[in-house]
């Protein structure tokens, strides 16, 4: 908990009202009440704020000025007021690391470097020489391979594994199911058409701060890195292919898929089910709409649409067109009709004048 004073320097806002009310929670525009904060970022919403039972509101100056706020109602006042509210709901969520060790049930191989801060949960397989961080979370279920390396204030939940010699960074999340470090697609075909199974020896890397969703694969680099760069966060059921590099605070929405040794820099953006051929580089800042294509390199702030995707602004030119093509096929057809009926009508006016003249 805090005072509304308290979270308003928290985020660097201009504090209205009284400061002094402690809230314990964050809460929406519609259910907080009297002792928990809300937000109000969206001027569509504007109208609710006059019957906001919260103890503060969190909103824009611009946004301030559109709405009637009851007496009782602190303001902090921000330029982004949906950041500032995550950040507040985060301090506000926040519990202290509490360390359990390792629960009777896990397993532990040979080797390990196991610090007194952690919390391993009954169920967890830690392969030989695995080194823990300090203030890890490992929850039922978890598998980690001989010789990985796992940062502080990690916290990968149920059912995760992690293949052998892994590297994950600090504060990283790993979200239930998601397995890091599995083999590439990688196959060579002989001449009877069978295909040969090509061993990868590489790893998989996370840097720091990275967010792993539930149900993703990574695959470990045919040799070697598959490499999440700082700051990335990754959706659901996402697939990243061997040798792929993310760049730096990427962001990869649910269904999206990453073919080997492509590489994206820094703050890229791939939207629901885009897919990315292999071997490309998308240059930093570029995005990709949902169910895209891209089988070519992106120069760094493109925005392409479409499969194959192109320049954004041309797919939704070419898609009203596309909308408008059975109005078009109906106009050809009726001009070909007109041009049938003119052509045998001065087909008619030339034999009978051929007529004509014969006589």
């Amino acid at each position: 908990m805090a005072t509304v004073q308290e979270l308003a320097a928290m985020v660097d806002g201009v504090l209205a009202g009284d400061g002094d009310r402690v809230v314990t929670a964050l809460n929406d525009l519609e259910r907080a009440g009297s002792e928990e904060i809300t937000f109000l970022a969206d001027h569509k919403l504007a109208a609710k704020a006059a019957s906001c039972r919260a103890a503060a509101l969190i909103t824009s100056p611009s946004l301030a000025e559109q709405i009637t706020l009851p007496a009782s109602l602190a303001m902090i006042l921000v330029a982004d007021p949906y950041l500032a509210a995550t950040r507040i709901q985060n301090f506000l969520l926040t519990t202290p690391f509490v360390a359990t060790g390792v629960r009777p049930g896990a397993l532990v191989g040979e080797d390990c470097v196991i610090p007194a801060e952690v919390s391993v949960a009954p169920g967890v397989v830690l392969g030989h020489r695995v080194r823990l961080g300090r203030r890890v979370r490992l929850e039922a279920g978890v598998v980690v391979g001989d010789d990985t390396v796992i940062g502080d204030d990690v916290v990968l939940h149920a059912n995760v594994t992690v293949y052998p010699r892994s590297v994950i960074g600090n504060r990283v999340i790993v979200h239930g199911g998601s397995v890091l470090g599995s083999d590439g697609f990688g196959y060579a075909t002989d001449q009877q058409g069978n295909h040969h199974k090509r061993l990868h020896l590489g790893i998989v890397r996370l840097e720091d701060d990275v967010e792993i969703g539930a149900n993703c694969c990574i695959d470990r680099g045919t040799f070697g890195e598959t490499l999440i760069r700082s700051g990335t966060k990754i959706d659901n059921l996402v697939q990243i292919g061997h040798n792929v590099v993310v760049g730096e605070n990427t962001l990869i929405v649910a269904q999206a898929g990453i073919a080997g040794s492509t590489m994206l820099e820094r703050q890229v953006v791939l939207s629901g089910q885009v897919a990315l051929a292999g071997h490309l580089r998308i240059g930093s800042g570029a995005m990709v709409a949902a169910k895209s294509g891209v089988h070519s390199d992106l120069e760094p702030g493109a925005v392409v649409s479409g499969m194959p995707a192109i320049d954004h602004k041309k797919w939704l030119r070419a898609s009203i067109a596309f909308g408008k093509l059975p109005d078009l096929v109906r106009e050809v057809r009726e001009l070909r009709r007109q041009v049938a009926a003119l052509t045998s009508t001065e087909a008619s006016n030339n034999k009978s004048g051929k007529e004509s003249g014969d006589e």
